[in-house]
Formats: structure tokens, C-alpha cells, sequence
């Protein structure tokens, strides 16, 4: 209410509103047009892309769906199941596109000190949020929405790549490392600052390991953008449908560099 210069006196719109609001830009596809719009606004207040671009994603919860073996399997293959087509208020309240990836995450130490040689495998349901900030100002210049299995790296062929930023490093982790993706940042200039992955049954080597430490430095500041997004803004998709799941987290962008945005203000204004 104090971002938008309300009152407690005065007339906030209802929940139902909001969402009514927001569907209508979802069916005009405006989300795109919206983050542009403002992009230019903080090219125009001076915040232009410097210093490279630190890439990264995130996945994204959303309501757990309770399908049916056969129902599972009809999906894989991305066929509607007769009973859902049977019934269309059942299929509007079905998620077709959000998966169930498996989020690996180090295994906790043991009562006994010890720590289990085998990460953990959790199964997680929903969309995943794609991001390139710029170094300088940390701002999101470039974004995209996925299905939770999607590649973190082969959305970089895909346009996540700002072209507008003054320098042309790139930080990422090894999820980006690829031969793929290391021709296309070279064949567009672009210098790979990506994590160096370990040798299959070998250990790291020493050169390697301080290399990646020294980019985890820069790369590690686009972690604080997710926790800005979830823990303040409480992201979480409740919509049905990939499309919906874009204006969605394009919106809560569009938030993250007004909220970016004051703040950088607000620092300039007290040097």
C-alpha cells in the first residue's frame, strides 16, 4: 500500500480484482511489453547494463497435481486424458505443463559426524524462472519462464543473453558449461566466465578450484534476487498453465527493479 501511496482510509482493489487485472494482461500477452517499457525507464535514470552479466535460475513451486498412473502417462506423451476432455472444469483446473524434475541438494551431516557420500534427490513440482542481471547495478535485463525440467543452459541460445551490456563477460555456473554454449558466446563475443566442472573421477585441480572460488564471488549475487523474489515477495505460482506461470513471475521481475530501482535512488541521493 505504501509503494502505491495508499491509505488505510482509502479503497484497495480485492484479491479478485487483481487477478482479473492480471488475466487480461495475460490474454493481450502484454508482460513483455511491460518489462521493456520499464527497462528503457531505468536505461533513461542512467542504469545501463555494465560490467557483464551473471547468470541463473531458480524453480518455482506450484500446487502439487494428484494425477493417475495412466493419466501421468498420457502426459508424457502430451495427450489430454479422456476423462479430462470429458470434463472441461476438471481440464481448466489441471496443470499440463508444470513437471515433477528432481532438485538435488547436499545430504545434512549425520549424528555421528559423518557426511553421506550421495546427495539428495527431492522431487519438486513446477516452473523454472530464468534470469541475467546485470554486474553493476543488478538489475534483471533478460528473462524467461520454463517447466521445472527444462536446461538452465540451453536457454542461453535462446535469447537470455543481454547484448546491450558495456562488457561482454558472462558469469554462470556449471549448469552453463557446455561445448555448445562456449562456441555460441564465442561466436557472438561474449567471455565465458562460467564454473569449470570437475573431471569425471578425478579430483578438482588447484588452478581450477581457485578459478571457480574467485567467480562465485561475482556469480554468487544473483542468489540474493531469488531470495528478494521468495522470501519478500513470496513467489509462488497458483495459476494453471504455463502462460499464466510467465506473467506471473514476469511481473514479480517487473517488482524486483522497482524495488531495485528506489533503492539505487535512494543510495545516490545520500553520496
Amino acid at each position: 500500500m505504501r509503494f502505491l501511496g495508499l491509505e488505510l482510509s482509502d479503497r484497495v482493489p480485492d484479491a479478485k480484482t487483481v487477478w482479473l487485472f492480471r488475466e487480461r494482461l495475460t490474454q493481450a500477452g502484454a508482460i513483455d511489453g511491460l518489462f521493456n517499457r520499464f527497462d528503457a525507464t531505468l536505461r533513461n535514470a542512467g542504469y545501463l547494463p555494465m560490467a557483464g552479466q551473471i547468470l541463473d535460475a531458480t524453480l518455482v513451486a506450484a500446487p502439487k497435481q494428484r494425477n493417475t498412473n495412466a493419466e501421468k502417462a498420457d502426459l508424457r506423451v502430451e495427450r489430454i486424458p479422456q476423462d479430462w476432455r470429458d470434463k472441461p472444469a476438471k481440464l481448466s483446473l489441471k496443470d499440463r505443463h508444470a513437471c515433477w524434475p528432481l532438485k538435488f541438494t547436499k545430504a545434512k551431516r549425520q549424528d555421528d559426524g559423518t557426511i553421506p557420500s550421495t546427495d539428495l534427490a527431492i522431487p519438486f513440482f513446477g516452473y523454472k524462472s530464468h534470469i541475467s542481471i546485470d554486474r553493476k547495478f543488478r538489475l534483471i535485463r533478460k528473462w524467461k519462464t520454463t517447466d521445472a525440467a527444462a536446461s538452465d543452459g540451453a536457454r542461453v541460445r535462446e535469447g537470455l543473453l543481454d547484448r546491450s551490456n558495456t562488457a561482454s563477460d558472462v558469469w554462470a555456473d556449471t549448469a552453463y558449461r557446455s561445448k555448445a554454449n562456449e562456441d555460441f558466446m564465442e561466436k557472438h563475443g561474449f567471455v565465458s566466465r562460467v564454473h569449470r566442472k570437475k573431471p569425471h573421477l578425478k579430483s578438482m585441480p588447484c588452478h581450477i578450484q581457485r578459478s571457480n572460488t574467485g567467480k562465485s564471488v561475482i556469480r554468487s549475487r544473483v542468489e540474493h534476487v531469488f531470495a528478494d523474489q521468495k522470501s519478500q515477495m513470496g513467489l509462488f505460482i497458483r495459476t494453471v498453465g504455463i502462460t499464466r506461470a510467465t506473467m506471473k513471475i514476469g511481473l514479480a521481475n517487473i517488482v524486483y527493479n522497482m524495488r531495485r530501482f528506489i533503492f539505487l535512488e535512494r543510495i545516490s541521493a545520500t553520496a
